[in-house]
């Protein structure tokens, strides 16, 4: 009886845990380290050997560059604060009142490198730049190599996409002529051509890929206030790229939400 006992209060006290480990939305997410909200905006996980990172922007003191954050997870819901990527220096790109935005890292296995992407720009949003950054971890220091407009064309919201094959891109949206799917040098750190445009003004892009069909979500642009999120799928990067879809229901504005990462686990996709 002593054993049934014992036996149902373990279960009890599983079942508890299991019940815990839930994403709450619009709850406040705690991380162990610091016991302060997560700190990782605009951002993207990446999951080595069974661990996940989360890589983004720390807004704690408002939305001027303060850092670049990195969190680890073995389960997508208990985070732990691991340090800064990039702080905040005296001056130049990651100097005070500056925006650094959207950061997104991917592994480069030639060159045995992670690389991180991410938006730079001033307070006015008038550069519309991306800025460049390596690591020999993926939740080490990173050095900045610095910012340029890819290809000489305006890049603002912006996300990375790696391939089957290992070729990368960026997804940037350009403001005067759409949305572009630009390929990245063989070492990530630089575009080489445009491999589709979209005239469609659309941010905030995301890229998943199933079964070889290629998902790629976006928002549409107006300002701070929340849209109907879209989506297209093509089989080919280059196209033909069915037309712009909603992915929620029409009239939500997407929950009050945006696209800026989608992350696959299993055979799902968040």
């Amino acid at each position: 009886m002593l054993l049934i006992s014992r036996l149902i209060a373990a279960l009890a006290v599983a079942q508890v845990a299991i019940a815990s480990l839930q994403i709450v939305p619009g709850a406040t997410w705690t991380a162990s380290g610091t016991n302060q909200h997560i700190q990782a905006h605009g951002g993207g996980i990446i999951e080595i050997d069974s661990t996940y990172y989360w890589i983004g922007e720390n807004k704690l003191n408002g939305s001027a560059f303060q850092s670049i954050n990195c969190y680890s997870s073995k389960n997508l819901v208990e985070w732990t604060y691991v340090g800064e990527l990039l702080s905040l220096q005296s001056s130049g790109d990651l100097g005070p009142n500056r925006v650094v935005e959207r950061p997104k890292v991917l592994y480069n296995e030639a060159t045995g490198k992670y690389v991180m992407w991410m938006h730079i720009d001033d307070s006015s949003y008038a550069e519309a730049k991306t800025g460049v950054a390596t690591s020999s971890s993926v939740c080490g220091k990173y050095s900045y190599l610095g910012s340029f407009r890819p290809l000489g064309q305006q890049s603002r919201d912006m996300g990375l996409f790696k391939d089957d094959d290992g070729s990368a891109y960026l997804l940037s949206e350009d403001r005067p002529n759409g949305l572009r799917i630009n390929r990245l040098t063989n070492d990530y750190t630089n575009v080489t051509s445009t491999t589709h445009l979209f005239p469609d003004h659309i941010e905030a892009p995301a890229m998943y890929k199933n079964n070889g069909v290629y998902f790629l979500f976006g928002s549409q642009l107006t300002g701070w206030a929340t849209n109907d999120n879209k989506y297209t799928t093509s089989t080919s990067l280059s196209g033909t790229w069915s037309s712009w879809a909603d992915f929620a229901p029409s009239g939500t504005n997407t929950f009050n939400s945006q696209t800026t990462f989608i992350l696959g686990v299993g055979d799902t996709v968040m």
